[in-house]
C-alpha cells in the first residue's frame, strides 16, 4: 500500500494549516495504534491473557502510567536479561515520541491578523524553581511537518518492532 505524501507547503511558501491538521491525525492515529500494542508487552510480561491485559491497559489512563507498568513488569527478576532490555528499548523509543505528540496535541493555534502564519501555543505550566513559564510557541512551518512526519516513521518503526517482539517472546497476539 503506497502511503500518501502530505504537503503542507502553498505556491507562496507559506503553510496550509489544513494539510498540517492532517499531519497532526496522522500522528495520532499512529500514536493511539501503538500505544494500544503495549496490552500485547503486559499480557506476555504478566502471564496474562490478552481480554484481561486490555482491562489493566484500559484502566491505567495515561501512556506514562501504561509505560511504567510494561517497564515495571520487564524488571521483575523472573523476565531474562535479553527480553528485559528489548522492551524497556522499546517504550524508550515510545516515550521519546512523547513530546512532540503532547506538543501538537496540548496547545491552542493562533494565526495573525490575515488568519496566515499558523503556530501553535502549548497549553501547560512548567513550574520552576522561582518562576512560571507557559505558552511556549512554535511555528507551523515545513520544519514543523518533518518532525512530524518523522515521528509517525518511528512509530511506524515501533509498531513493527513491538510485532516483532510480541512474536520473538511468545507473547498473546
Amino acid at each position: 500500500m503506497k502511503r500518501a505524501v502530505v504537503d503542507i507547503s502553498k505556491r507562496d511558501g507559506a503553510v496550509d494549516f489544513d494539510a498540517f491538521l492532517l499531519l497532526i491525525g496522522k500522528l495520532n492515529y499512529s500514536w493511539t495504534n501503538t500505544e494500544s500494542l503495549l496490552i500485547h508487552l503486559i499480557a506476555g510480561l504478566s502471564d496474562m491473557d490478552k481480554e484481561i491485559a486490555t482491562v489493566v491497559f484500559l484502566t491505567l489512563n495515561t501512556t506514562r502510567a501504561r509505560i511504567d507498568m510494561v517497564e515495571r513488569l520487564s524488571k521483575l527478576d523472573r523476565v531474562d536479561k535479553v527480553e528485559r532490555e528489548r522492551v524497556l528499548e522499546l517504550t524508550g523509543r515510545i516515550q521519546r515520541q512523547s513530546a512532540l505528540r503532547n506538543r501538537y496535541n496540548h496547545c491552542i493555534y493562533a494565526f495573525d491578523n490575515e488568519g496566515e502564519n499558523p503556530r501553535s501555543i502549548l497549553m501547560r505550566i512548567a513550574d520552576r524553581k522561582d518562576k512560571l513559564m507557559m505558552g511556549q510557541v512554535n511555528d507551523l512551518d515545513a520544519a514543523a511537518a518533518e518532525a512530524v512526519k518523522a515521528a509517525i516513521a518511528e512509530l511506524r518503526s515501533i509498531n513493527r518492532d513491538i510485532w516483532k517482539t510480541v512474536s520473538d517472546f511468545n507473547y498473546p497476539d
